[in-house]
Parts: C-alpha cells; structure tokens; sequence
C-alpha cells in the first residue's frame, strides 16, 4: 500500500519520459566547435570510409574477411612505401640542382677583341746593359768548361768586361752560388766519372740553388737547353729586380717594330694599342684596349679585321732567352691581361697567318647551381691585377701572395703586392731555393690555389683557327722589299726571315652563347610528385590534406588519451599521512552532519532511470508487476 501511495500518475510520469528522451537526443545530435574521437578504431574507420585515396575502402569493408583485410593493408602500405621511395629520388635530384645548357645563336655587331703582339725578343735595356754583358760572358766560360762550346760575343761585349770587372764581382759572387752544373742520372750515380759506360746523354743538366741553412738541392733537367736557358732566366730576372721600376723603362720602337696596321681598311694610330715589356716576350703592343673607343666589326671576312706587317729580325737582344723567330700574338677580350704563356701562340718569318675567330659567351647559374663567382669578391684571394677578375688572375695572384708570404719577397714575372719587393739575391740570398720549392707545391696543389680560384659566372672566349701561307710570294717580293726599304728603312739581309704578316678577322657574323637553366624548379618538383600521386593512389590534391588532417586527429587524440591517462594516475594515487584522533573526532561528526543529504542523492540516482527504461514496453504487466509488490 505504501508503494502505490507513492506511485506517479500514468501521464506524468510519460511526460517526464518524454521531456527527457527529447533532451537526451538533443544533446547527442548537437555538434561542438571542436570534435575528437574517442579511439584510434573510430578514428582510422571513419578515414578509410570517407577518404578520396584509392583502395582504402578496401581495409574497412573487407573486415569481417582477415585475409582480405591483411592482404589490402599489406598491398595499402606496400604502396605507401614505394610512392615515398620515388618521394626521395625526386628530392634527391632536386637538392642536386642540375642544370640545362640553353644553346643560342645570335646575331648582331661584334665588338672586336683585343689583339696582344709581342716581339719574341727580350730587349737589352741600357740600365742593365752591363750587368747583361757581364752575365753573358759568365754564361760564355760555363758553356766552355761544360760542353767545350765557345759561344761566339761581339768584342764589345769583351772590353765592357775587362773595364767593369771589378763591378761584374759581385754578379759572379752571386752567380757562382747558383752554379750551373752536370749531374749522373740515378742510375749511373755510383759510376766514376771516366767511366766507359757514361755517355754524355747520360748526364742531366741544372744548377744549384741553397737556403739559407744550406740545405741545397739540384734543379735538373733532361734537355741542356732548358737547363741553359732557365739558369740564364733565373740570374737575369736578378738583374731586372735591382733597377727601381725596371717596368715602368719604355724604349720601344713600335715603327720599327710594326710596318703597317689597318684595320676595316683604315690605318691605325698610337691611339689605338698600348705598350707593356715582358721579362721573356720582349716588347709587347696591345691593340683595341681603350675602352672609350672599340673596334666594332659590322661583317666577317678578312677584309674587315686587323692585318698587321711585323718585323721578326732579332737585333741587339737576348739569345740566351729567346730561342725562336717570329712574334707571339695572343685574342683576349678587353679588361683582362695577355697570359702570353697560355693563350698565345707563335707567327712564323715570311709567312702570312690568318687567323679566323669564333666568339663564344659563356653564362654560368651561380648559388646552389655552380661554384662559380660574378666578380670574385667572394674569393678569398686578392686580385693584385688591375683588371676584372678571372681564373687565371686569381691563380697568379694566390701564387704571388704564398711567394711573399713563404719567402719575404715578390716573384719578378707576376705584379707587386703593397708592402713588398720583388725577390734579388742581394737581399734575399736564398729566394731561389724558396721559389722553386714553392712552385714544385703550387703545381700540386698543395697551396690550394686552383680550389681557392673559381671559374667566373660569365666569361667570354675566341675560339680560333689558323692558316699559313707564303708571304711575300715570289713573284712579289722585289717590289713588296723594295717598298718596305723606302718606306720603313727595312735593309735586312735575309729578308723573308725579318718580316711577317697576320690577319686577325671574325670568320662569321654570329656568336654563340651557353647559358644556363635550372633544370628542376620548384613547380616541376610539385609537378613531379603530384604525377608519383596519382599514379600510386590516384587522387588529388585534396587528397593529400585528408592525409594531413588525419595526421592531425592523430596527433590529438595522443594528447588526449594522454592527458587523461595522467589525470587517472592522479586519482589512484595513495591518500596523505594519517590523521591524528581529534582529526579522526571531527571528522565524525562532520560525517553525522551530512548524513542527512543522503536521501537526495539516492534519488538523484534514481532520476536518471527513466532515460533507459523508457525504451522498455509499457502496459498493464508493469503495473500488476508494481501492485503486486
């Protein structure tokens, strides 16, 4: 009876249920502003069956199948691995930022190169004059006691000896120090000297050079000409570094060096080239070096370059140095020095050389691409040229600075740094052995100088090829000797080996220019990975930040679970020390206090029922269920 006193009515009590499902599924149906799921189950389940990549469908609606569900997951990251292998070879080739060589053809006037002619023979300043006539006649008694050569002087060169012999003891000090001497081969050294079985082709030829701890070694060489004409270079680059600014001597001659110029047809002036002395070439002549006015060459052919007629004969100069006949002429473009040694090459007496050139640009990607340089400010080794950077400028620059460094003084052949001096055994006695030991390191690259040179990002060359032909002809050259004689007082004996003729012309209109591309950008890397993406999964772009995204629900899902793995690690962990027993007797009645409120929670419970009862049938059974208790 106390039961059913407490009975709600039927259609209250079906309201309440009713109020509370609606509340409930409002709740469930509600979305927030920020979602996770619950498992990592739930999570890669809603992937698979919602995502647009090809195939991983496959891992859900094959669940209730294991072996299709392990043979697609096994197929689905197979592909994922291969696809990222193809990833990695594309980055690779992309981090190796290859290049594309772009070839093109142009057309247009061409500036016409500057032209390097040099006389082959080294002049006999009158400031050294005497110290060079001293030094041959030296050279005249080593060549006598070493090969019984009596090398044929004019007499004056006697009587300047026997006048300045008491200055030339000084030169014969120093050269006596660096002798020139004939040494065994390896194999023949434990021979005496008389021996039979040495033969005079089994001696090497070279001279001595000392430290200054006397520690000395031999200068060899296989050829008794090399070695005669290094040992005469040697003593004689002594003597041009005694003479306070032996550079800045000027005694050329150029028109008795050069008879005529022209070029497109019109004569040249002194406007037109510049002078320099080279220590071995002799006097040199620069044409179409003046920036302010350059040739231009409107058409190719021979007509339209420069034609010079040189004189070849060897008057009053150094034997001894020079060994060859001819003029040494060398193409380079404007605002670089003539390397006379590198670039250049020889032009027979009595014959006419043509040489056609072929301009030929080449532009260099720089950064990531290349190691080359704009202006080689970014080379750790000082320009001592005043001239543009290149290669071969910054390899003779580093060479000269290890030469001062290493041995206190300047190499004659290279310009001077600031604070230094070119090398003389007067004051450096033992700058030979120091240079020659630092050139056998330069040439293997121990100084580091063809590492520490790199190449120019734009440089420009003339490729060139030559023709030879008699010149004069000999039906021509009475009348073409005769004019020279009246003209330019050409009274040579031998006339056909005194003069020559070269032609320097553009053999064609167009140049060529290499340049350089990237070969793989940024779009072709994304273009190429796109194609890897759609040939493994076949999907898109959107595809990709599904992928993302699922990365980052994974992400926050670990957060999650484990933040709430923290907070239950929290809960469980043992209570604090014990309380004493007046805590124990408070804590007692504060239990007796709120034992009243027990009631309500009990039916705080309760209330919750109804939420899952009220799915359950509802009819007269209940309540006869309810009467009867």
């Amino acid at each position: 009876g106390s039961v059913k006193a407490g009975k709600m009515p039927e259609g209250e009590k079906m309201r309440q249920c009713k109020q509370e499902e609606e509340q409930q599924q409002k709740e469930e149906e509600r979305e927030g502003l920020i979602e996770f799921y619950s498992s990592y189950q739930e999570l890669f389940q809603f992937f698979c069956s919602n995502t647009t990549i090809h195939g991983a469908i496959r891992l859900v609606c094959s669940k209730k199948n294991k072996m299709k569900t392990a043979f697609w997951s096994v197929l689905f990251f197979l592909t994922f691995g291969l696809m990222y292998w193809q990833f990695g070879i594309l980055y690779r080739e992309y981090f190796s930022y290859p290049v594309n060589l772009n070839l093109n053809l142009n057309s247009d006037r061409l500036t016409f190169p500057a032209v390097t002619l040099c006389t082959l023979n080294p002049y006999r300043y009158s400031a050294i004059r005497k110290q060079l006539d001293q030094l041959d006649q030296i050279t005249h008694q080593t060549l006598l006691d070493l090969y019984d050569y009596n090398m044929s002087l004019p007499q004056s060169d006697w009587s300047t000896l026997s006048s300045q012999r008491r200055s030339s003891r000084s030169l014969l000090h120093h050269v006596q120090r660096h002798p020139l001497r004939r040494q065994k081969r390896d194999n023949l050294v434990n021979l005496p000297e008389n021996s039979p079985s040495v033969d005079k082709n089994d001696w090497k030829i070279g001279f001595v050079l000392c430290s200054e701890n006397n520690d000395c070694f031999h200068q060899a060489y296989s050829s008794g000409v090399d070695a005669v004409r290094e040992w005469y270079s040697f003593h004689y680059i002594n003597i041009l570094a005694q003479v306070p600014d032996a550079k800045a001597l000027d005694e050329s001659d150029f028109e008795n060096f050069i008879y005529a110029c022209r070029f497109n047809e019109a004569t040249c002036d002194k406007a037109n080239y510049t002078h320099f002395h080279h220590p071995l070439y002799g006097n040199c002549y620069t044409f179409n070096d003046n920036s302010s006015s350059l040739w231009t060459s409107s058409l190719p052919g021979i007509n339209n370059g420069l034609s010079l007629v040189v004189r070849t004969e060897q008057n009053d100069f150094i034997p001894l140095l020079s060994t060859v006949t001819g003029a040494r002429v060398m193409v380079h473009d404007q605002n670089e020095p003539a390397f006379m040694d590198d670039g250049g090459f020889n032009v027979r007496p009595g014959i006419e050389t043509s040489i056609s050139m072929r301009k030929e640009m080449t532009v260099r990607l720089g950064g990531s691409y290349s190691d080359c340089t704009e202006d080689g400010s970014d080379v750790p080794v000082q320009n001592l040229y005043s001239s543009r950077y290149t290669e071969q400028v910054c390899i003779r620059s580093c060479f000269q600075l290890n030469m001062v460094e290493r041995c206190g003084c300047a190499y004659y052949f290279y310009p001077l740094p600031d604070g230094a001096e070119y090398c003389d055994y007067r004051k450096h006695t033992a700058w030979g052995y120091c240079y020659y030991k630092l050139l056998a390191e330069f040439k293997a690259d121990v100084l580091g100088c063809f590492h520490k040179c790199r190449k120019p990002c734009k440089m420009t060359e003339y490729q060139l090829s030559a023709g030879y032909s008699r010149w004069p002809s000999a039906v021509s050259e009475d009348w073409v000797f005769y004019m020279l004689s009246q003209q330019n007082k050409y009274n040579i004996t031998s006339k056909r080996n005194g003069v020559a003729k070269v032609n320097i012309f553009f053999e064609e209109w167009n140049y060529k220019t290499n340049g350089e591309s990237p070969a793989f950008t940024v779009v072709t890397l994304l273009s190429q990975l796109g194609n890897q993406w759609s040939l493994w999964f076949g999907s898109s772009v959107l595809s990709v930040m599904e992928l993302a995204e699922l990365v980052l629900d994974f992400i926050a899902i670990t957060f999650i679970l484990a933040f709430r793995w923290f907070r239950s690690r929290q809960k469980l962990s043992p209570p604090g020390p014990a309380p004493n027993s007046q805590d124990n007797a408070a804590f007692q009645d504060e239990a007796a206090a709120l034992s009243a409120p027990h009631r309500f929670t009990v039916e705080a419970v309760v209330t919750t029922l109804p939420s899952y009862n009220s799915l359950e049938p509802r009819g007269p059974s209940r309540d006869g269920e309810v009467g009867h208790e």
